[in-house]
């Protein structure tokens, strides 16, 4: 296993942390399976892994007891971060009560890193800004139940500058990066060069990037030998990024990926460098090249033209065939239950979209013709 420093928190973090969102269930239920998943962690542990990263929700709220139970007798020797619901807050009380409750879940005297979860500037002015949970964090840290005082972030990028400025005490930030998204990048990197440490979630893709596809043989001239592999390296190979997180399932699994990460890793700039641009020139090839500039928008309509068009790439481009059909399906019923406008059926073929466009696609025309193949 390879360690990184985590920022300037004075801890070697593992460059695989274990992602303990998607613990294997009981068959027919939504119950932790625990007799394979306590084995697993513990065997995570033992090929080195140091980071275990839960939530007070997760696995339907018992995440963190089945963490608790596994890492008992190692416990000192490794880091649990755990994070608050900060949407669930409305009161500055609230802080040190959901906290006392993970502390008990774990079975724990301290958490190593506790984040505020899912922090955009609106819940971070509305709610930590409001009810003042800085201080209520310091105050835990003060008295030991916390070491580091942490966040994971969901918002527009442009907003950690501001974010940082406001709160100098977060020590380390959570955040979505990975192959396909790289719209955190710049902002994850200057987190990083102001000393704090960087955790990369959803380095496969929230699973996508593990199926098996030809992607690693498309950009060619790499070393990965699969998908995941590449993923996964891709990440690492950002000298901003402490650790990547990875929700495993089974014991084979982590073997997999801690061998991953145990080998010549990571990529070199420069080869992180021809990847992005083959992934570029990959999506050129494309009967329908957006650029994902997003001048289109707002639509009149509420479609999410970009989006859209994202997921034909992954479909068309990637390979990533029925991910990209579910994840069409998950845009068009999330509007179906709303009763808001936003499906491609919404278009009014007003023309809008098409004069904005940079690359003058004929976009009235490709929403048909993606609608017909995702849908």
């Amino acid at each position: 296993m390879q360690y990184r420093k985590f920022g300037s928190t004075g801890v070697d973090i593992s460059t695989l942390g274990f992602g303990c969102m998607r613990f294997p269930t009981i068959e027919g239920t939504q119950e932790i399976d625990e007799e394979k998943t306590i084995p697993m962690l513990r065997r995570a542990y033992e090929l080195g892994i140091n980071y275990y990263d839960t939530a007070f929700y997760y696995c339907n709220g018992n995440s963190e007891v089945v963490l608790g139970k596994a890492v008992k007798p190692f416990r000192n020797k490794i880091n649990i971060s755990t994070k608050i619901p900060v949407d669930r807050i409305s009161s500055a009380s609230d802080y040190r009560s959901f906290l006392e409750r993970s502390l008990k879940k774990l079975d724990t005297d301290y958490v190593d890193f506790y984040h505020f979860w899912s922090i955009s500037k609106e819940m971070f002015d509305n709610i930590m800004l409001k009810y003042d949970l800085l201080s209520e964090a310091m105050k835990a840290k003060d008295e030991g139940l916390i070491k580091h005082i942490s966040f994971s972030f969901h918002g527009n990028p442009d907003d950690l500058e501001y974010i940082i400025s406001k709160a100098p005490m977060l020590e380390t930030m959570l955040i979505q990066y990975n192959t396909l998204d790289r719209s955190n990048e710049k902002g994850l990197e200057y987190v990083a060069s102001t000393g704090r440490g960087v955790v990369a979630m959803g380095p496969v893709g929230g699973g996508r990037l593990a199926a098996p596809t030809a992607l690693a043989d498309k950009i060619g001239s790499v070393s990965a030998k699969a998908t995941y592999e590449l993923a996964l390296r891709f990440v690492l190979g950002n000298p901003s990024v402490s650790c990547a997180l990875s929700g495993m399932r089974s014991i084979e699994e982590v073997e997999k990926n801690v061998a991953v990460m145990s080998s010549d890793i990571p990529f070199t700039e420069k080869e992180n460098s021809d990847i992005k641009e083959s992934l570029e020139e990959l999506k050129k090839f494309s009967d329908l090249y957006c650029t994902g500039c997003r001048y289109c928008m707002p639509c009149v309509k509420n479609i999410d033209i970009p989006h859209i068009f994202y997921l034909y790439t992954l479909y068309n481009v990637y390979g990533l065939k029925d991910h990209a059909v579910a994840e069409y399906k998950k845009y068009c019923d999330k509007l179906n239950e709303s009763g808001k406008e936003g499906l491609v059926s919404s278009c009014i073929e007003c023309g809008s979209c098409e004069k904005k466009c940079p690359q003058k696609l004929k976009i009235r025309e490709k929403l048909k013709f993606v609608h017909s193949v995702l849908g």
